[in-house]
């Protein structure tokens, strides 16, 4: 009781809270002045275009026949749960996609900005600015690119794996990329690392904020390089790893380009394509069932959000913040 009184009697003597001056009152306009277009336009693309969204899950509508729309409650919702196979088939191939690619991806961005940051690699300048042109390449082009690469009859990977192996691997019975179920995720694994060039630099970024002294403790100590880099480097940039977790794990749920380009939407081989958002796609903008699609778009939103949650909720087991108090 005694502490609350003096709580207490500290804001008391503290008196009312003093008014902003001519100056703070000034900046603060100018700040709200420079958010303002930002937060119309987050307010125009983003904010209303949801809400619409979520209203349209309620109801039954064509694009073209508008004037037959009708509200049907959470039957669109019972629809995507209940009665729609595809639903759960996309969502079954995209988080086996993902479990594949998202380790891939992460582990080759964070041990490429490793090398491109060790200071014996001669020109780094020049093999950064080659890891990261890629990530240029818009992503159509990319994976016509690659199309052509993973060709089982033209493409340099089944003539290098022929010429370096001595197999057959070129023409007929070649290796059949993107048209073998069991390595058409190898393959779309392989077109992704085409585009980790932000990752790459976004942990190699972080790699250079570590400091030297941490480094140089070890070295007295005699630490190796792999316990260097699992007790200094990988803890010091786990926030950064942390960042390309989360947008990778997004990225993955909305997986869409790739496939659609080489395949056009039809799961090929197989149904082993037949990603969530292409259905989404196709639901929205095939068949005009906008209704259904943007039902299906916030089911996809609340998974992400789940995951996400779960993924802020046990980073403080393993990602470390130099300004946090444990």
């Amino acid at each position: 009781m005694a502490f609350l009184d003096e709580i207490q009697r500290a804001r008391r003597e503290k008196g009312p809270r003093e008014k902003l001056g001519r100056m703070a009152r000034w900046e603060a306009r100018w700040g709200y002045a420079f958010i303002a277009l930002w937060m119309v336009g987050f307010s125009l693309w983003y904010l209303i275009p949801m809400a619409a969204s979520l209203v349209f899950s309620l109801f039954d509508f064509e694009l073209t026949n508008l004037s037959a729309a009708r509200f049907v409650g959470l039957g669109n919702w019972r629809r995507l749960l209940f009665e729609d196979p595809l639903v759960w088939q996309s969502l079954r191939v995209t988080f086996t996609f993902a479990l594949i690619s998202l380790p891939v991806g992460m582990v080759s961005a964070f041990f490429l900005a490793v090398l491109l940051n060790s200071k014996q690699l001669i020109a780094a300048n020049v093999f950064r600015t080659l890891f990261y042109a890629p990530a240029m390449v818009p992503a159509v082009a990319g994976v016509l690119i690659w199309s052509g690469v993973l060709d089982p009859t033209t493409g340099w990977i089944n003539r290098l794996i022929a010429f370096v192996f001595q197999v057959d691997a070129v023409g007929p019975n070649g290796i059949r990329w993107l048209a073998d179920p069991v390595l058409v995720y190898v393959a779309y694994t392989l077109i992704g690392l085409w585009g980790i060039g932000n990752a790459i630099l976004y942990n190699l970024a972080s790699l250079q904020g570590v400091p030297t002294e941490l480094y140089e403790a070890a070295d007295i100590d005699g630490a190796s390089w792999w316990r260097k880099l699992t007790a200094i480097t990988v803890p010091m940039v786990s926030p950064v790893i942390f960042y390309n977790l989360v947008l990778g794990v997004i990225g993955l749920l909305q997986f869409f380009v790739t496939p659609y380009v080489l395949t056009g939407g039809s799961g090929f081989p197989q149904g082993q394509t037949y990603y969530y958002m292409i259905h989404f796609f196709k639901q929205a903008f095939g068949f005009l069932n906008m209704g259904y699609g943007a039902t299906i778009a916030w089911f996809m939103f609340l998974i992400a959000l789940g995951i996400t949650v779960l993924l802020f909720g046990t980073a403080k087991y393993w990602v470390y913040y130099a300004a946090e108090r444990r």
